[in-house]
């Protein structure tokens, strides 16, 4: 067979298993429900409650802390990847699967391509949300797009990183608790507080974590601020996260298959 009719065969094969997880999805609307559930309450919990306390200069702390609860809605996500998968892995779906003539990665794909679907719909309720609590951004197009870039690269680097999980793991909660130093990883970053109050060592691991440089450069696109080398950074340290995370899945998942 040619390489040009093993792509094709992959690709369709790719969609029609996402057809299946699709469909999934939408039988249990309460996945998306639950995803955004926690990063909205920690919205309003510190906008309405700590907010005040907190000094972001001229800038309105929703509009300041809005990346931040973007990265974390995204880190919430990902664990029901990991919980899906793990559980066609443990229902001998995954076997079922890839003993058929079909091409094997189109399996994690499936399940891949469904988490940034589900992910771009919580997102995209996030946003409404914060529009309604008067998040307000003077960004154009090209900044608009530049924040959707990030924000895939983003989710295709964090659900990767979840197939690993989702293919080792031995419990449901084992599946998902990967995602929990995720989520509270923001907390240790410029998404909710600015860094120059912490304390030194503190202040150093904060600076130099990559959700600071995610949400710094999101937060400067939505304020047209300049973004200089900061997205690059940004973008970086994405791309970086993606390759390990990739090259570790499909590691495991040879492994598994054998």
């Amino acid at each position: 067979m040619t390489t040009q009719a093993l792509g094709s065969t992959a690709v369709s094969d790719t969609l029609t298993l996402l057809g299946r997880s699709l469909r999934h999805i939408t039988r249990s609307v309460d996945t998306v429900i639950t995803t955004t559930v926690m990063p909205i309450a920690f919205m309003l919990l510190f906008v309405y409650v700590f907010g005040g306390a907190i000094d972001t200069g001229a800038q309105r702390y929703v509009d300041y802390l809005l990346p931040g609860i973007l990265l974390i809605t995204i880190a919430s996500g990902v664990a029901y990847t990991a919980f899906r998968l793990y559980q066609d892995m443990q229902g001998g779906i995954v076997e079922r699967l890839v003993s058929m003539p079909i091409s094997r990665t189109s399996v994690l794909w499936a399940h891949v391509f469904t988490s940034m679907v589900a992910n771009a719909v919580s997102v995209l309720i996030v946003l409404i949300v914060a529009a309604v609590m008067g998040f307000r951004t003077s960004a154009g197009p090209g900044a608009w797009l530049a924040v959707v870039g990030i924000l895939c690269l983003f989710t295709l680097a964090m659900t990767w990183l979840a197939v690993i999980p989702g293919l080792t793991a031995s419990s449901p909660d084992g599946a998902t608790a990967f995602s929990y130093p995720l989520i509270l990883l923001p907390f240790v970053s410029s998404a909710f507080v600015p860094t120059a109050g912490m304390p030194g060592p503190v202040r150093a691991f904060a600076e130099n974590q990559p959700v600071t440089a995610i949400v710094d450069a999101i937060r400067n696109l939505f304020a047209e601020q300049p973004v200089g080398g900061g997205i690059w950074i940004a973008l970086g340290w994405c791309f970086a996260l993606l390759v390990a995370a990739y090259a570790v899945a499909m590691l495991v998942y040879r492994r598994k298959l054998r």
